[in-house]
Parts: C-alpha cells; sequence; structure tokens
C-alpha cells in the first residue's frame, strides 16, 4: 500500500527535475482551530449534493502541516480564510495575518465581506502586508457586483494583489456562482488580479473565456485534473490548446486545496504531469507564474 509520505517523499525529486527551486502553492488552507473543525466536519459527512464528503488526508495539527508543505518544498503559501457572514472578516484578517509572520513561507493573506467598514479593513489589511485575498462566492452567498464592495475591489486593483475568488458551483451549486457575477466586476474593474480557483470547474468555458479576455485574469489548478474530479467533472480535451497558451502567457498558477483533499498533495502534481503539457509549462505553474503575482 501506497501512503500518503510514500507519495509525497517524491515530491521534491520531481521539481527539482524540472529545475525548480520550489514549488509556489496559491490555495492553501490554515483557519483558527474552531473554524477549522466545523470545515473538516462539513467535508466528512457531506450533505444533500455531495454524498457522504471525502477524506481528508491531512487532518493533522497545524505544525505537522506547516513540516509537511516544508517537506514538500512548498516555499510560498498563503492561509486562505474566507468570511460566510457580516462582522467576521476583520477577525479572520487578524488571525491569518498574524499566522503569516509566525510562519516561515506563509503569505500574508486576508478576506472581506459586503458589509459597512469593509474598504477600511481591506485598507487595513493592505498596509498590514496582505499580498493575497481569498472569498468564496458560494459560501459566503453574496453578489461581487454590490455596491458596498466596490471600494474593496477598486483598492484591490489598485494593489495589484492578487484575490482567489471561488465562483464556480462546486462542491455545491448556490450563491453567485458562474461567470457573470464576477465578470460584472471585472467590466467595472478591468485591472483587478483575480484567481479563479479550481479553474472554475465544472462551469470551464465561460471562466477560460474570461482569463484569455483579462490581462489580469487567471486560473488556479486546484483539485482540476486529479482522479477525483475527473471521474465527475472531466477536463474538456477541447480546451487542451487553451490551457497550454494561458499556463505559458502566466494566467495558470498551482493551487492544491491542502490540507482538505482526498488524495497526497503528490497527486495534484502528478494530474498536471500527465497533461503532457511540457516541461515549460509546468515550470511556469509551479513557480514562475506565482512568483510573478506574489
Amino acid at each position: 500500500m501506497v501512503t500518503e509520505r510514500d507519495s509525497d517523499a517524491r515530491v521534491p525529486d520531481w521539481w527539482r527535475g524540472l529545475g525548480l527551486p520550489g514549488l509556489i502553492d496559491l490555495h492553501v488552507h490554515f483557519l483558527p482551530e474552531r473554524m477549522e473543525r466545523r470545515v473538516w466536519h462539513h467535508f466528512h459527512h457531506g450533505g444533500p449534493l455531495m454524498g457522504d464528503g471525502w477524506p481528508i488526508t491531512y487532518e493533522w495539527p497545524v505544525e505537522r502541516r506547516v513540516e509537511r508543505l516544508r517537506e514538500l518544498g512548498v516555499r510560498s503559501f498563503p492561509a486562505l480564510a474566507y468570511a460566510h457572514r457580516p462582522g467576521m472578516a476583520a477577525d479572520l484578517n487578524e488571525w491569518t495575518l498574524g499566522f503569516a509572520r509566525r510562519t516561515p513561507g506563509c503569505l500574508p493573506s486576508a478576506t472581506f465581506f459586503p458589509e459597512p467598514g469593509a474598504g477600511k479593513y481591506v485598507g487595513a489589511a493592505l498596509d498590514d502586508g496582505a499580498r493575497i485575498f481569498k472569498v468564496h462566492l458560494q459560501v459566503g452567498a453574496f453578489d461581487p457586483r454590490v455596491p458596498e464592495l466596490d471600494e474593496v475591489w477598486g483598492l484591490l486593483a489598485e494593489a495589484g494583489v492578487p484575490v482567489v475568488v471561488h465562483a464556480s458551483s462546486i462542491p455545491v451549486p448556490g450563491g453567485y456562482v458562474g461567470e457573470e457575477p464576477i465578470s460584472g466586476v471585472l467590466r467595472r474593474h478591468p485591472r483587478l488580479r483575480v484567481v479563479i480557483a479550481h479553474m472554475g470547474m465544472p462551469e470551464y468555458d465561460p471562466f477560460f473565456e474570461l482569463a484569455a479576455r483579462y490581462e489580469r485574469v487567471a486560473l488556479d489548478t486546484t483539485m482540476a485534473f486529479t482522479d477525483f474530479s475527473e471521474r465527475a467533472m472531466p477536463f474538456p480535451e477541447r480546451l487542451r490548446p487553451a490551457l497550454l497558451d494561458l499556463g505559458l502567457a502566466g494566467k495558470v498558477v498551482l493551487g492544491s486545496d491542502f490540507p482538505t483533499i482526498p488524495y497526497p498533495y503528490a497527486h495534484q502534481l502528478d494530474a498536471l504531469a500527465r497533461l503532457d503539457l511540457g516541461d515549460d509549462w509546468l515550470r511556469a505553474v509551479c513557480w514562475s507564474n506565482g512568483m510573478a503575482m506574489i
């Protein structure tokens, strides 16, 4: 039986074989303990549209998870948190920014929610060094086009920091998902640096078009191309040329969803390699594209 340790032990040799100094993963989660327990409970038990949920490969104490990222050679990663109701984003930002200060390799990250004062605490997070933001339109169930967020989007566009946006309908439909809500934001703020989580699966086509249309829109690889995702949401073969072009143009970045994944971290990298898009593409996706954003 191949364990996650056996599988992950191969990762440093994999990126060294590409001539890389390591990996940059822009979709990693570390959360306050109480919130993390609730998230893991949700994924363990699923729901009406998630079936029985899935096992979490790295349901470990935080120190062990940080050490595993270090063993894998992940040189930069965020602690992406996201608010699902008013009144929690500022506190989450205090936690994630503090976590980054005490965790080598962790990118300072922040989030926001449509509420009075959002522009003020987003500005404060930027002043405190935030280099990446995360919002989850499905879990948050908010429309990103609401007037309360116009100041926030403007601040982020001006700062040029990436915003990882979960805008697609996985794991369950709901909220303001699909291409149109975030597209509406981009029409008002075309310089916004948006990273579409999970490559927009299963709505691949419209999100690929969005990445091609806007200079600063990119896609992350989180859970895409893995055996787990391919069973229910196979990547369309017709988009392979666009995937190659976008990756080489700096518009595809490595994401994993570590630790809440039902397979070893190494499998995400194996899934990218078996696309057979070439070593230049892998080097761009796993290192240089992410480096250019942060």
